[in-house]
């Protein structure tokens, strides 16, 4: 591109390029900084976008390309794709295309690291930090790949979301995995191997999937925050690779915030990140001898009517939504209920667990598309404290995250995990389709309660039900 340019405007080119790179970053941090809060997380999104742009035009720029052909296409088309899929995939089903969205940026660092190596006339030119983080970034790339749609498998059905496991599995992930930390040694010494190369990528790639299937349902916001760090470390690799500041930063942005994610949902389920990749716990929730009402164990069933009555006269009520709510896509009736409860002057607030849902946020991005308004969204440690004077609590597809065996059953597998204290309300109904066991495949006393009642049914005609029996109290 030189020919084209001044030689006064070559010598502040680099300079210029820096600094524009920097601003690109801020854009990131600003971006990123905003995505803490459900009101401002739109700007956020807005924010990191034009920092993308700059550094994306920056970047043709600085790497002298002035045929735009095949990168003009490329962006209609992935722009087409992108378009579509944020108007046709369903708030249901985002933690899926997040997952796909990882596996993407996995894939796309380990080809631009692959696609580097191979444009190299002399890979032996190459010095070694280079060549470490080439082979760093097909490794996490890799594995983030085909983990991450190990992930959209289990989260969208046709693989089974309990955990697949076979003895020495894990002993076999963690010697795949230094195995492949060796041979990138190997490979560094020695980059004109080309043998060693498809062997990295072959046991990445095998790595991606062996160590995501042995990891249950209830773990998968967990797994969705530690593979987009995953991305982002690749990503920041492959920005070694190509010598691009910006790619660097922004990598390393994403895989620091995964990562403080991912230890956030760790203990939110008061659980350590080894124990969620090698402790294969939880299933999918769809299976499992439930408890029954059998033996001293009574269940209280209440009907739209009764309950309509009991909220309507109600000074306070509380929503807890779990993915119950989701799968039922039962956000818009919800917030019709709310919205009647409010107009006959009953206070509705909604709380909100750190892992109700398949991902981090699910359940506040669900109730946004709703129109819940944002400053009636309570986190756990918000709304514990307001169950104590709460008239009437719903739980609305929610199971492990409101077991009061939490705090009681020392021998329980979520014995010490925070949960969202409904217990202490005066009155707690549960909306469910029976009396099935959740992720964690134990029992919940919460549904023998005496001050309990089981609304049974799916959530979405349980809300319609109720929604209509408001209208004759």
């Amino acid at each position: 591109m030189s020919q084209f340019l001044p030689e006064s405007i070559l010598t502040w080119l680099p300079d210029t390029i820096q600094l524009l790179y920097l601003v690109a970053t801020a854009y990131f941090i600003r971006g990123l900084k905003l995505l803490n809060s459900p009101q401002t997380a739109r700007k956020g999104n807005m924010y990191a976008a034009v920092g993308m742009l700059i550094g994306v035009v920056v970047t043709l720029f600085d790497q002298h390309i002035v045929s735009f052909e095949y990168i003009i296409a490329g962006v209609l088309l992935g722009g087409l794709i992108g378009a579509v899929a944020a108007k046709k995939v369903a708030m249901t089903s985002m933690p899926e295309l997040v997952a796909i969205f990882n596996g993407f940026g996995g894939g796309a660092s380990a080809l631009v690291a692959w696609g580097e190596l191979s444009r190299t006339a002399d890979v032996t030119g190459i010095d070694p930090t280079g060549l470490v983080t080439t082979g760093l970034s097909i490794f996490i790339g890799a594995l983030t790949f085909t983990g991450s749609f190990i992930a959209f498998g289990k989260l969208k059905g046709f693989i089974s979301g309990n955990a697949i496991t076979f003895p020495g599995l894990n002993i076999i992930n963690i010697g795949s995995m230094v195995g492949v930390l060796v041979l990138i040694g190997f490979f560094t010494f020695d980059p004109t191997n080309t043998t060693i190369f498809w062997i990295i990528l072959g046991i990445s790639l095998l790595i991606g999937v062996t160590s995501v299937i042995p990891i249950g349902g209830a773990d998968m916001p967990v797994v969705i925050s530690l593979l987009n760090s995953y991305s982002g470390l690749a990503a920041s690799m492959a920005g070694f690779v190509l010598g691009n500041n910006l790619l660097i930063v922004s990598g390393a942005l994403v895989g620091a915030a995964g990562l403080i994610l991912t230890q956030i949902m760790c203990k939110a389920m008061n659980r350590s990140l080894a124990n969620v990749i090698f402790g294969s716990f939880g299933g999918d929730g769809a299976s499992g001898g439930g408890g029954g009402a059998d033996g001293d164990k009574t269940v209280r069933e209440t009907s739209a009517e009764d309950l309509a009555i009991q909220v309507a006269y109600a000074s306070k009520v509380v929503i807890v939504p779990g993915y119950g709510l989701a799968v039922a896509q039962a956000q818009h009736i919800v917030k019709e209920v709310a919205t009647k409860l409010e107009a006959k002057g009953v206070q509705v607030k909604y709380g909100i667990h750190p892992v109700a849902g398949r991902m981090p946020g699910h359940m506040n991005v669900l109730l946004a598309e709703a129109d819940v308004p944002y400053d009636l969204l309570y986190d756990m440690d918000q709304i514990n404290p307001e169950f104590a004077s709460t008239d009437v609590v719903l739980i609305i597809g929610a199971n492990d995250v409101v077991n009061p065996m939490a705090k009681t059953s020392p021998g329980s597998p979520i014995y010490g995990m925070p949960i969202l204290n409904v217990d202490e309300a005066k009155r707690t109904i549960v909306f469910k389709r029976s009396l099935s066991v959740g992720y964690a495949g134990i029992d919940n006393p919460l549904f023998y309660e005496e001050k309990n009642q089981m609304f049974f049914g799916d959530a979405k005609k349980s809300l319609q039900a109720l929604n209509e029996a408001l209208n004759e109290v």
